[in-house]
């Protein structure tokens, strides 16, 4: 039964035209709450396609931002002002435009997971979800330098073969998986396939029988025969995976699999950024047009 502030949620949404998008690391009554889950391709596609007036981000600041750049007449909330992402803190516009300086025929590739400010000094944009894709699409000879999440750009290059550099980025909440606590896991549940994001290290995406987005997660789960899991990604996503699998058994690959800052929105707080229209994001109008440019050439890849 929805509680009494869901179902505020629910009436509110419609009164003001608002889209409510969440991560697949929000918490369960935040994914149960919101219009679209998905991961960061997937909301990005939303964000760039919907018709509402007022477009409610769960997830991070830089999700946000994005869906801003996106839609720069719409309103955009983040219900946690606090919600920020470690590894898009990792590399500031100031050092992209110093590097770019120093190395300036090098192809720029930023993760979405990095604020506007990068984006807009990178050539073009891509997820974990279609990195490999977007690192084929730039001219096969010219060097890549890939910001920030050193891991992803380990594992892209490891598809493609391709001349790249990576950035010392990491994501807190993957990199400290560690191949040891895999194995344990492995050694539990010695039917499950490993499935885990590329965020993770080399170590563990070499061991693993599958390396993919979220939702990519979701889709092997889905079209594999075989009954038990062993996650490598937030713990959030569980939610997702047993909504959409049942009869599957997941493990996550360690304990306490948790990214903070994905679980700072509350129902309260959505209810609160609905009613008041608080936590506006606005992104200055030139690093959006040039952000907007970085995003779009993602978006228009099939």
């Amino acid at each position: 039964m929805a509680s009494a502030t869901a179902e505020y949620i629910a009436r509110r949404k419609k009164e003001i035209n608002a889209l409510i998008l969440a991560h697949y690391y929000q918490n369960p009554e935040i994914q149960d709450a919101a219009d679209f889950v998905g991961d960061s391709l997937q909301l990005a596609q939303q964000a760039a396609q919907t018709p509402a007036d007022v477009i409610v981000f769960c997830g991070v600041s830089f999700m946000a931002e994005s869906a801003k750049i996106l839609n720069p007449a719409k309103t955009v909330l983040l219900p946690e002002a606090q919600a920020h992402c470690p590894m898009a803190a990792m590399v500031t516009g100031e050092q992209l435009r110093e590097y770019k300086q120093q190395n300036p025929a090098a192809a720029v590739v930023c993760y979405i997971n990095s604020s506007a400010e990068v984006k807009a000094e990178s050539d073009i944009c891509c997820t974990s979800a279609n990195a490999v894709q977007v690192v084929n699409s730039i001219e096969a000879d010219r060097q890549i330098l890939f910001v920030p999440d050193r891991n992803l750009g380990a594992y892209v290059q490891q598809q493609t073969g391709r001349d790249m550099i990576m950035w010392e980025g990491y994501c807190p909440v993957h990199d400290v998986l560690t191949l040891a606590q895999v194995e344990t896991q492995a050694a539990l549940h010695p039917e499950a396939k490993i499935v885990v994001h590329p965020e993770c290290p080399p170590e563990v995406t070499r061991r693993a029988d599958a390396v993919c987005s979220t939702a990519g997660i979701l889709k092997y789960v889905q079209n594999s025969p075989v009954r038990e899991f062993i996650i490598g990604t937030e713990e959030g996503f569980l939610h997702t995976l047993k909504q959409n699998c049942p009869g599957k058994t997941f493990y996550l690959a360690r304990s306490g699999f948790i990214c903070p800052d994905m679980k700072y929105i509350t129902l309260d707080k959505l209810a609160a950024a609905l009613d008041q229209m608080t936590c506006k994001v606005e992104v200055p109008p030139d690093i959006r047009q040039k952000a907007f440019h970085t995003l779009d050439r993602m978006l228009v890849l099939r």
